[in-house]
C-alpha cells in the first residue's frame, strides 16, 4: 500500500469533515430562512442526516487510528459564504427559496463529489468496509440533492417566476 495515497485518503477525508462541521452550522440558518415548508423539512432533514455523515466518519477515522483534525475546507468555506449572500439579499420568500435551492445544490454536488472520491480511494487501498460506509453517505447527499431538484422545478421555481 502506497504511504503516500493512504495520506492522501486521510487528507481527503479530514476535508470532507471540515466540510460537514461548517454544514451543521450553516443548515439551522437556512431552515430559518427558507419560506416554503417542504423545503425548511428539507433542511432541516439534512441537518439530522447530517450528523449522521459527521458519526460515520468520526468511526472510520477511529477505525483507522488517525486524527480527525486538518485544515478547513476552502471551498465549502465559499460555497457557504454564497449560501449566506442567499440569505441577507433580502429578496422575496419564492426568489429567497431558489437562491438557497441553489446554494444547497452547489453543496450537495460538491460533498457527492468529496464522496465519490473517497469511496473510490477507499476501494483502491482496499478498504471495502470505508468504501460502503462512504458509499451509503454518497448515496444520502444525491437523494437530498434530487429532493432539492423537485422542490425547486415543481413549486419554488414556479412561485418566483410567478411573482
Amino acid at each position: 500500500m502506497s504511504k503516500e495515497f493512504h495520506d492522501l485518503f486521510v487528507a481527503e477525508l479530514r476535508d470532507v469533515y471540515s466540510a460537514e462541521s461548517q454544514i451543521l452550522k450553516a443548515l439551522p440558518k437556512m431552515v430559518k430562512a427558507a419560506q416554503n415548508k417542504e423545503l425548511k423539512k428539507a433542511f432541516s432533514d439534512h441537518l439530522a442526516a447530517t450528523k449522521v455523515h459527521v458519526e460515520r466518519l468520526n468511526g472510520i477515522f477511529a477505525a483507522l487510528g488517525v486524527a480527525k483534525k486538518g485544515k478547513a475546507c476552502k471551498g465549502m468555506e465559499g460555497l457557504l459564504a454564497e449560501g449566506a449572500e442567499a440569505i441577507a439579499e433580502g429578496q422575496p420568500g419564492a426568489v429567497k427559496d431558489a437562491a438557497l435551492i441553489a446554494a444547497a445544490q452547489r453543496v450537495e454536488h460538491y460533498e457527492m463529489a468529496a464522496y465519490g472520491c473517497l469511496r473510490a480511494f477507499a476501494k483502491a487501498l482496499g478498504d471495502l468496509d470505508t468504501a460502503r460506509i462512504l458509499q451509503a453517505t454518497l448515496d444520502e447527499e444525491g437523494d437530498a440533492d434530487r429532493l432539492l431538484s423537485q422542490i425547486a422545478e415543481f413549486a419554488v421555481n414556479l412561485e418566483a417566476a410567478a411573482g
